[in-house]
């Protein structure tokens, strides 16, 4: 397999703006399926959509993989979901992949969830092309499209066509490149026509091309040169420094189309595979465990096997890991070692994966997307020939910010209850499964209702078990106010040794520094801790158990049991006894001082703040942004255009429970919105004394 033919590719985009609609054109126009099926309606659905859920919703949960081939070249696909809930799905496909098409509304244009997916796209630095979908829709405005992917991605975007026509009277695209109007006929419109540009549109196409050519000469000396002169450039010339500089992430280069009437698709997948990287035009680091030393992955199938299992599914076959191979291969009853786990692990079955259905194959080599079956192992987990020989950067986990508690109707289901989280869980890391301590309860946890609604549904279709929910609850955090300068001895005697330790500092709210100072030693958490001691005052081998004493006191604070966040420890001072201090000595003495002192830093409670994205028409603007503002909400901008309104707003979680009902009942159903975690805040200290009431009466023992 010549890897400079081979693209690995994702399609990401907000929620509803055609993603896996264009997935299927994709996989038609390619010969993989010989119907189109459509996310909506009858038939048998959206190919990549193959849980009975996403059929039923018309929305993508978990993300497919194909592979395809176009123009001689092979194309491995992943259709992502758009929805915010799902969004570890979209961060772990991006993390293993080499190209993206950031898919955009022509009339939505750059919307919240598009804006995740630019940051997720920027974190794992995957070059792009952006597809302005919908070409077809009225209110279509392509110029307006690329404006917002200037100002709110600061992406050096610009359009590579325009369109013939626009809304209902969209026909084709002029193809700026080669100056041709191009049209699509047949039945889906699998004829790609080429035709002279139409006399109309002349002016305008002459114009968009010379400013493409005049945005393009920023990458090229040689190209400015001939623009200043007025000589020809060649399609090959464009073509080239265009594949340069969107590899290099600088450019993002804009097509058009709709790909539900089939207009547009063809073009795309040509410039997937002309400007898109091969997996050897990119850089991916992993670090030796041992040594610590970096190692460059060349996409080079003679070098050792480093393989990154990106994503978990399990059914009634076994697990199912999909695989990125970065260097080496694997073969079908080949031995690799888990880089995290030391464990030596058979392949013995490897597939191929279309959507939901498996090809056998025998071997895979670097640069490859593939499936194995019956791995044991978790999502991020690396693979390689030798124990301790590369291990590769995890993939960003966001935490749940709602919380609901789950039991079965019937006690003989508990088993197959218990059976169904724990796949979940170690499929879908942004799924959480806990039992609370004080009630005895089974807690899920998630990144939103839906996140959690779905994972109940699938409960019960795929497992056959009836279950009770409660009410959503929202994971608050408590954190101080001020600082607190501590002075605390303990000791006690009991015969034989006893237990001392004594500790001076500070505990105070952390700041931005303390969290750059944090990511720079490569540490995570919510707790900064710094050992000021000097002159061994305190033995240096006591010092991590003061830290471990803070830390364990945090996941419970005083004012109503939730999890301490933003503190920050500075050790100054203390005193030890030769015989009577220890480590646990020194970890009780910190936890005691928490226990004590940390009220003195006047703590409050913090709840998630959502940013929330609502269209509506512009009828009912007033009466939304008043319920937004009844929500405790604080409108961030609104906006208007083809008389739709667009208006964001912060909202606490606590007050989104139910929110769809509400809108769709205010905007007689034509009302949409999504949210997604922004921030934590403080919570008003009216509300703060109802939570704490209400945290009481719920840890009370029946």
């Amino acid at each position: 397999m010549d890897l400079r033919k081979v693209r690995n590719i994702g399609i990401s985009a907000h929620i509803d703006s055609g993603k896996t609609t264009l997935s299927e054109r994709i996989l038609f126009y390619a010969g993989r399926i010989h119907k189109i099926e459509d996310v909506r309606g009858g038939g048998d659905g959206a190919t990549m959509d193959h849980m009975e859920l996403e059929k039923e919703r018309g929305i993508t949960i978990t993300s497919a993989a194909t592979s395809l081939e176009w123009n001689k070249h092979k194309i491995n696909l992943i259709d992502t979901p758009g929805h915010v809930d799902f969004t570890v799905e979209v961060e772990r496909s991006l993390r293993v992949l080499d190209g993206a098409v950031l898919v955009l509304c022509s009339v939505g244009g750059v919307q919240s969830q598009s804006m995740t997916v630019d940051r997720q796209m920027k974190r794992y630095h995957v070059p792009r092309l952006a597809f302005i979908n919908k070409m077809d829709r009225t209110g279509a405005n392509p110029d307006s499209v690329i404006k917002q992917v200037k100002d709110k991605l600061g992406a050096h975007a610009v359009a590579m066509q325009i369109p013939i026509g626009k809304e209902d009277k969209f026909e084709g695209v002029i193809d700026l490149v080669k100056m041709k109007a191009l049209y699509f006929d047949g039945a889906n419109g699998e004829t790609v026509r080429e035709e002279e540009i139409p006399a109309d549109l002349q002016d305008e196409a002459n114009d968009a091309r010379h400013h493409m050519l005049e945005e393009l000469s920023m990458y090229s000396d040689e190209m400015m040169e001939k623009l200043l002169g007025e000589e020809e450039i060649s399609e090959e010339t464009i073509h080239d420094i265009t594949r340069h500089a969107v590899i290099e992430q600088e450019f993002t280069p804009v097509f058009m189309g709709s790909a539900f009437k089939n207009k547009g698709v063809q073009p795309l997948l040509e410039a997937i595979t002309r400007y898109l990287p091969a997996p050897t035009e990119v850089t991916n680091k992993g670090m030796n465990p041992e040594t610590g030393e970096e190692i460059v992955m060349g996409n080079d199938s003679n070098k050792p096997l480093i393989a990154m299992g990106f994503k978990i599914t399990d059914d009634e076959y076994g697990q199912l890991t999909y695989f990125r191979i970065y260097d080496g291969k694997v073969e079908k009853g080949g031995t690799y070692f888990n880089q995290r786990s030391g464990r030596k692990e058979r392949f013995s079955r490897l597939v191929r994966m279309h959507s939901n259905k498996r090809e056998e194959i025998d071997t895979a080599v670097a640069g490859d997307i593939i499936a194995v079956m019956g791995v044991d192992c978790a999502s991020g987990d690396t693979y390689c020939d030798t124990s301790n020989y590369c291990s590769l950067e995890n993939i960003f986990v966001a935490d749940p910010v709602i919380k609901m508690s789950i039991v079965p109707l019937s006690r003989d289901n508990a088993d197959k209850l218990s059976k169904a989280l724990q796949r979940f869980r170690k499929e879908d890391p942004t799924f959480h499964v806990y039992t609370d301590d004080e009630t005895n309860e089974t807690i899920i946890a998630g990144m939103g209702e839906l996140h959690l609604e779905v994972y109940v549904e699938r409960i019960r279709r795929e497992y056959g078990v009836d279950v009770e929910v409660g009410a959503p609850k929202v994971s608050y955090r408590e954190s101080g106010q001020q600082a607190y300068e501590f002075d605390h001895k303990r000791k006690k005697q009991s015969g034989g040794s006893g237990q001392y330790g004594h500790i001076v500092g500070v505990m105070r709210p952390m700041t931005d520094e303390d969290r750059a100072a944090m990511e720079e030693k490569g540490e995570s958490g919510e707790l900064y801790f710094e050992d000021q001691v000097t002159g061994g005052r305190i033995p240096k081998e006591y010092i991590p158990a003061v830290k471990k004493g803070f830390e364990e006191m945090m996941d419970k604070g005083p004012v109503a049991g939730y999890p301490v966040v933003g503190m920050a420890v500075e050790l100054k001072d203390g005193t030890y006894h030769d015989v009577d201090s220890s480590d646990m000595a020194f970890k009780l003495t910190a936890r005691e001082c928490f226990r004590e002192h940390f009220n003195r830093m006047k703590p409050l409670l913090l709840e998630p703040i959502m940013k929330m994205e609502i269209e509506c028409p512009d009828d009912f603007q007033g009466s939304v942004v008043g319920q937004v503002s009844s929500k405790r909400g604080m409108i961030v901008e609104t906006d208007s255009a083809n008389g739709v309104t667009r208006i964001i707003a912060e909202v606490p979680l606590a007050e989104t429970f139910g929110y769809s009902n509400d809108l769709r009942s205010q905007t007689q159903g034509q009302g949409t919105f999504s949210m997604e975690f922004a921030k934590y805040s403080p919570v008003p200290s009216s509300i703060q004394a109802e939570i704490v009431e209400e945290r009481k009466a719920e840890l009370q023992p029946a």
